[in-house]
């Protein structure tokens, strides 16, 4: 987490054009929603127009698009000819979806991308990718509905990107939702990153993290099984939601109260909601959950339906591992599970 004399500090190094604060921090600038390295030669925004960010992935989310002056990702003294190519390929086209045939037509090898990506900026050319998606089809939720409408007839990036990106995450154009069935989605910061929590005006349907794989295609399951339009906005289970993880990640609460629905199967709804009984500061193997339910063998099927878990956090999958006590999977990332359990454990010393 950036603390507020972290942001002082940062923004010091701006000013300096500090060399040694290159790869630490990325600063994004509200005023022209471009996001850069330390020492870019640019003139430097006020303080209150920065927006400060530990890796790359973080500023793509926050729907930042590279600066064009100090190439924060493929500036030509720090990555190879490769990553800068694909860089500006991503750049002249952000809402595109890679696919094999892709890398094919642009004679690039895409496991060779992959470990470039990897090594250099921690994250996969194709991580890298829907993050910039992501972050584009993202920025209304941010900015709220208000500017929608602007955003759409001026275009963002190009003419049609930013609508047809919205269409294809979203499910509909908030100018075409005609009489659809409307949940509302909105942008939540938190200390593990940002992320999205979509609701009606009774319970949350989905909480996930930003970056988590395959995020749109659980938007889309979700616009799909409730045959809804999914529009910026807030409703009151998601203004409690933001309160409670607030007192969550302050170590101020162990059980979550928001009223949430669960769009699943029969045996993935009781995985969930054995999951939800695990105590706050307490783990489970996924055998622990398969002999919980008495399918003491289905402890493969149990690791699947704790994986399509919709809802981060408030259902507690995080409090799954395996049986030898390695950390196993998480849609959120090993880093922020191992975060989350060290997290709980150290609340459950504290009390």
């Amino acid at each position: 987490m950036i603390t507020a004399e972290l942001k002082k500090e940062y923004y010091r190094a701006l000013l300096d054009k500090d060399t040694e604060y290159e790869g630490v921090f990325y600063v994004g600038v509200k005023t022209t929603g471009v996001f850069c390295r330390p020492t870019c030669p640019a003139r430097k925004p006020k303080f209150d127009h920065c927006e400060f960010f530990e890796s790359a992935q973080e500023a793509l989310l926050a729907s930042y698009r590279p600066c064009k002056r100090c190439c924060p990702l493929s500036h030509p003294n720090q990555v190879s000819e490769l990553v800068q190519r694909l860089v500006k390929a991503v750049e002249e086209n952000p809402e595109k979806r890679w696919t094999e045939k892709d890398f094919q037509e642009l004679s690039v090898d895409a496991s060779t991308a992959r470990r470039q990506f990897k090594k250099r900026f921690g994250m996969t050319f194709v991580e890298y990718a829907r993050a910039r998606r992501m972050g584009l089809a993202m920025k209304q939720i941010r900015e709220g509905g208000a500017v929608i409408d602007a955003q759409l007839s001026t275009g963002y990036e190009s003419s049609s990107g930013f609508r047809d990106a919205f269409s294809r995450i979203m499910g509909a154009a908030p100018t075409l939702l005609g009489q659809s069935n409307i949940l509302k989605a909105s942008w939540l910061d938190t200390r593990l990153g940002p992320m999205i929590a979509i609701a009606d005006e009774e319970a949350l349907h989905l909480l996930e993290f930003l970056d988590r794989r395959g995020l749109e295609r659980e938007v889309e399951r979700l616009r799909q099984k409730t045959t809804s339009a999914i529009i910026p906005g807030e409703t009151e289970p998601i203004r409690s939601i933001e309160r409670e993880l607030s007192q969550y990640f302050d170590g101020e609460l162990k059980e979550f109260k928001t009223p949430v629905t669960f769009l699943g199967s029969p045996f993935q709804k009781s995985v969930w909601e054995v999951l939800r009984n695990i105590s706050y500061g307490e783990t489970r193997s996924y055998s622990d959950i398969a002999r919980a339910l008495g399918k003491p063998s289905a402890f493969r099927a149990v690791a699947q339906a704790n994986g399509a878990n919709q809802l981060a956090i408030i259902v507690p999958c995080h409090r799954v591992i395996n049986s030898n006590g390695e950390l196993g999977g998480y849609g959120g990332g090993l880093t922020r599970k191992k975060w989350l359990i060290d997290h709980e454990k150290q609340g459950v010393c504290i009390t």
